[in-house]
């Protein structure tokens, strides 16, 4: 007689999406008031609101909402002095946005690989870059290979968990480097009391549909800088100077958020603490239940983090598991639960071939063995328990 986790894999049901936004506020009533007044586009209250209450949520004196999360990313380089032929820190385990805000500029990523306990930026591969690589001339920061001046430090906060941050402040400090912090994937997590995005030069988020919180696609710029605020403000909305005469100083861009994509972000950001707990439920539940599956390794959480587990990530020994985590992806796939590897690191992409990097085997691993499982705000307990079911019932008794 066949279990039951056998004939959950083999009947059909509804499929479970990898991570979807939850609408269940006041994103209707914001909505209607936009179009109630004919303010749909980048001017309007929602947009002056966003902002403030986001700035206020983190801990930041300014804000500037974006376009996309992109969007903010290369603003901020721009603003922080990152030029053609600069190079700039960055970490290789991460979506490619980051890298190719960097390439926008004209300037050029130095690779950095993860560490191995929360798949965070290393640390140490930054202070080893910037002690033994570089050296100062003419007061500048120079990379003895290349030649081209170092100009910033990009950690990213993959996966809701934060970066270790002290550390790199104190080389940032050192070496005379801004900080952009991406926390694109980590909007709420704390790292030693502060969130995350404000304890660099500028902090970039993003607002895209699977994110914790969405406008559909929308960033933000957060800084404590006031002159660098305005900078920001000044470029997403194409460097004008007079509003009347259309006189403009320079080149801007067309990055400012829309009235009613805000709107959606105010109505969202009310609910962000309701949510964050939502998936710290969730990742509770895959930890206790997966941990103790052979050749599952779930995500940890830092004793100086308060991780937001956006995106629920577990590691797949195909030696102990009995499969790969493409099999296993597949496999789920099979019976229509949505699941995802890590990205390709950025260093191994096509699209950055031409590019020396030095050995990043962590984050080679971490794509390898990375698989990401469902996690949305309003997954189920029903639907994780059959998502558990079937990674614990695909369990191939491999080499222990």
């Amino acid at each position: 007689m066949s279990t039951s986790a056998e004939r959950d894999a083999h009947e059909p049901q509804n499929g479970i999406p990898l991570c979807i936004p939850a609408i269940q506020g006041n994103e209707w009533q914001y909505l209607k008031a936009c179009l109630d007044t004919g303010w749909v586009s980048s001017v309007g209250a929602f947009v002056d609101r966003f902002e403030q209450n986001l700035a206020d949520y983190v801990g930041a004196t300014y804000a500037v909402a974006t376009t996309s999360g992109t969007a903010a990313l290369h603003v901020a380089l721009q603003v922080a002095g990152v030029a053609t032929d600069d190079e700039v820190l960055v970490s290789t385990l991460t979506f490619i946005a980051p890298v190719n805000a960097i390439r926008y500029l004209g300037a050029w990523p130095v690779f950095i690989d993860a560490e191995p306990d929360y798949w965070q930026m290393d640390v140490q591969r930054i202070e080893d870059f910037l002690t033994q690589s570089c050296q100062w001339r003419d007061g500048a920061l120079y990379n003895r290979t290349t030649g081209r001046r170092v100009r910033a430090i990009l950690p990213v906060h993959i996966l809701g968990h934060p970066v270790d941050m002290n550390p790199i402040s104190d080389l940032a400090a050192r070496f005379a480097l801004p900080i952009i912090e991406d926390a694109t994937e980590s909007l709420g997590a704390n790292y030693r009391g502060r969130k995350v995005g404000t304890m660099g030069t500028l902090g970039c988020f993003s607002f895209n549909g699977n994110k914790l919180i969405t406008t559909g696609g929308g960033g933000m710029v957060v800084t404590d800088d006031e002159a660098l605020a305005r900078r920001v403000r000044y470029l997403t909305t194409q460097a004008k100077d007079d509003a009347v005469e259309f006189i403009h100083g320079e080149v801007g861009y067309n990055y400012r958020l829309t009235n009613i994509q805000a709107a959606l972000g105010c109505a969202q950001l009310e609910q962000i603490e309701q949510y964050i707990t939502a998936k710290r439920h969730i990742a509770a539940r895959y930890a206790e239940a997966l941990g103790k599956v052979a050749g599952i390794t779930c995500m940890r959480e830092a004793s100086w983090a308060t991780s937001v587990y956006w995106m629920y990530t577990i590691m797949v020994d195909p030696l102990q598991y009995g499969m790969d985590s493409r099999a296993l992806l597949r496999q789920l796939g099979q019976v229509g639960i949505q699941t995802r590897p890590l990205w390709q690191p950025i260093h191994r992409s096509p699209a950055y071939a031409g590019i020396a990097a030095p050995t990043c085997d962590v984050a080679e691993q971490l794509n390898r063995d990375g698989l990401s499982l469902p996690c949305s705000v309003n997954l189920t307990d029903a639907e994780q328990q059959r998502v558990i079911r079937l990674v614990t019932a695909s369990q191939r008794h491999g080499d222990r």
